[in-house]
């Protein structure tokens, strides 16, 4: 009879304690509860971990449900380079600071007298700040960093060619610029925010901000990427942070009206470029639009080489993977796709 309303509970999405929320104290572990516990079956999860040894190139992965750890993987306390991640985490920084008044989304490049190598043309610097953590400034200036559609000029539109706002793509030099925005019109350097609004008050238990650092070619574009370099556990956190709509503890560091507008999709699927895929575009946040039932108002921070946080509403679960990128550990998108499969199909069925 217990086994049935397990079954029964997560049959809707429902965890049977998502209604008290668990959550670690600064510094500590994760707690560690029985896969049962929340309706999962402990010798498939078993199985995953034979899987990710035999296929895959992770170094950390995390699963909680209902805040408590039902699977690890790997050294989750290793800091390393979470790629593309870094923009989804600077999403959430900012919302702080929009409804304080700090930052105005709607402030244009040109207000803010950024210009770049070469110059921007006079349509490129109408472009706003909304339209950059959008993706969808119409600029496509050289980024100073590797890693977006810009890498490939069949997919480049012509410089001036789109008015900003009405076209997205994926653009280094978007997400690079929003940072530096971000730092000129709060005041504060992104990795001393991001220990003051995310760190602390989560308590990382690994947090070094003498780790972090920019990188890119500045010769390419003035505006070099804020790479932020975490342990899994901590990734878990912001993950455990966004399923819990940006609550903590009974605080709200996050607003549940940012939250919202993060996770918007303000770009929807169908207007994805290159292509579109099983994913619509928030603010640097991508959300799932196709696939099984369970992603039904899922979301992903994703980076190159198999970095991610992907946290799945329906199920009160977050996953957070991790390669050691510099070492070239990477593992293939689909692989992360099959584990994410994997792991929701552990599941006690009837």
């Amino acid at each position: 009879m217990k086994k049935l309303l397990l079954v029964c509970m997560f049959a809707l999405g429902v965890s049977s304690l998502s209604a008290q929320a668990i959550y670690p104290k600064a510094g500590e572990d994760w707690p560690k509860a029985k896969p049962s516990k929340y309706g999962y079956d402990e010798k498939k999860l078993e199985d995953i971990r034979r899987f990710i040894i035999d296929s895959m190139n992770t170094t950390g992965c995390l699963v909680l449900v209902g805040g408590e750890n039902i699977f690890e993987y790997g050294a989750l306390d290793r800091i390393s380079y979470i790629a593309s991640c870094r923009k989804s985490v600077l999403a959430m920084l900012f919302g702080k600071y929009v409804e304080n008044g700090t930052i105005n989304l709607d402030t244009t490049i040109g207000e803010l007298g950024m210009d770049d190598h070469g110059g921007l043309l006079p349509i490129e610097k109408t472009a706003t700040v909304r339209h950059l953590i959008q993706a969808r400034s119409g600029i496509y200036h050289a980024a100073s960093n590797a890693g977006s559609s810009l890498d490939n000029p069949k997919h480049t539109p012509e410089r001036g060619s789109k008015v900003p706002g009405t076209y997205h793509l994926y653009n280094n030099w978007d997400f690079n610029a929003a940072g530096a925005a971000f730092e000129q019109m709060t005041g504060k350097n992104i990795y001393k925010a991001l220990e003051e609004d995310l760190a602390k008050p989560l308590g990382f238990q690994d947090w070094d901000i003498t780790k972090q650092r920019k990188g890119g070619n500045r010769k390419k574009s003035k505006y070099p990427a804020y790479h932020i370099y975490i342990s899994t556990r901590d990734m878990a956190r912001i993950g455990y942070l966004m399923l819990r709509e940006g609550e903590w503890d009974g605080k709200q560091i996050i607003s549940k009206e940012w939250h919202k507008e993060m996770l918007h999709d303000w770009t929807p699927r169908d207007q994805m470029h290159p292509k579109p895929g099983k994913f619509a575009y928030g603010y640097m946040w991508w959300l799932f639009k196709r696939g099984r039932s369970e992603l039904k108002g899922a979301y992903q921070a994703s980076g190159a080489m198999g970095q991610k946080i992907t946290i799945i509403p329906e199920l009160d679960m977050v996953i957070a993977h991790k390669t050691d990128a510099v070492y070239g550990r990477k593992t293939k998108g689909s692989l992360i796709t099959k584990l994410m499969n994997k792991i929701i199909d552990a599941r006690i069925k009837e």
